[in-house]
């Protein structure tokens, strides 16, 4: 874990995004007094946001993202037997 002020910061920032990235945590101080922290995302966290209007959402605080990514939607339960269903069909397509 390292400090860092808000000047050195905001000249070298792609750089601490970097460590960030890597695993290591920054601290941000503001005049000796810590701030913020800067550090590699949750465990789990989705890896993206693609929305832009979603990602100022999650910056304006109005919403969190996931922490899992999506898997996709639950198995749905069938609507009628298949049975059911075929009986149907043939009957529609009888009256051709």
């Amino acid at each position: 874990m390292r400090a860092v002020g808000l000047k050195v910061l905001k000249n070298n920032l792609s750089e601490y995004v970097r460590m960030a990235a890597a695993g290591e945590t920054i601290l941000v101080t503001d005049r000796d007094r810590v701030v913020a922290e800067l550090g590699p995302p949750r465990q789990g966290r989705a890896p993206e946001v693609p929305d832009a209007l979603l990602a100022e959402a999650v910056r304006r605080g109005w919403m969190t993202p996931p922490l899992r990514a999506f898997a996709g939607l639950p198995p749905r339960k069938p609507v009628a037997p298949l049975g059911a269903l075929l009986e149907e069909l043939a009957a529609d397509r009888a009256d051709r």
